[in-house]
């Protein structure tokens, strides 16, 4: 191995044969490894039992094996999908002011029960999704100055659209928005975007 990548390897914490090493180890209990595999994923981010089970299938972990420990992880409370349905929610969509249409695609993409979502999305009401869209409406209206009112109103409709607000909550916050800044808004019902 050259000079420049052994050292840069070293620095990173490892030898420079460590990956060489870990394959050349004695197999392992394949309960033990799906611990250790489902603990060191769990230690960056909360994940949901789908994630889990995918991540052990793709590393070989027999399946009786998979199912007895993710079981005994949800028996200690290490997974559990419910809460992180319900910080996943809280967090899209105050972070990133996602709606409910969106939340829902992104929890079924991570595996979450179709119940447990329907109860974490629940959590949001339609006036709480239209003040946060009205939100995202004023910080991105600054930037629309200057445009076309047709073209600023697909700008804003389209960016409230990609983040799963549907078109007649999207159409009437952008319409209320122009209106006060005083924009002519005759014409907007028939849908621009």
């Amino acid at each position: 191995m050259p000079y420049a990548k052994r050292r840069r390897t070293e620095r990173q914490g490892g030898s420079p044969d460590s990956s060489r090493a870990e394959k050349e180890l004695p197999p392992q209990d394949p309960a033990e490894r799906a611990r250790a595999i489902c603990l060191r994923l769990l230690t960056g981010t909360p994940r949901t039992r789908k994630q889990l089970a995918d991540a052990l299938e793709k590393r070989d972990i027999p399946e009786d094996v998979a199912a007895e420990v993710l079981s005994r992880f949800e028996d200690v409370g290490l997974i559990n999908d419910a809460a992180f349905a319900d910080a996943w929610v809280e967090s899209r969509h105050h972070g990133r002011g996602l709606a409910r249409r969106a939340l829902v695609r992104e929890l079924r993409t991570k595996g979450v029960d179709s119940d447990l979502i329907d109860e974490a999305v629940g959590q949001l009401d339609s006036e709480q999704e239209e003040a946060t869209a009205r939100e995202l409406v004023a910080r991105k209206l600054r930037s629309t100055r200057g445009m076309e009112r047709d073209r600023r109103v697909r700008r804003l409709a389209g960016m409230l659209a990609r983040k799963g607000y549907p078109q007649g909550v999207a159409l009437r916050v952008v319409k209320q928005a122009l209106e006060a800044e005083g924009e002519d808004t005759e014409g907007l019902d028939e849908g621009v975007y």
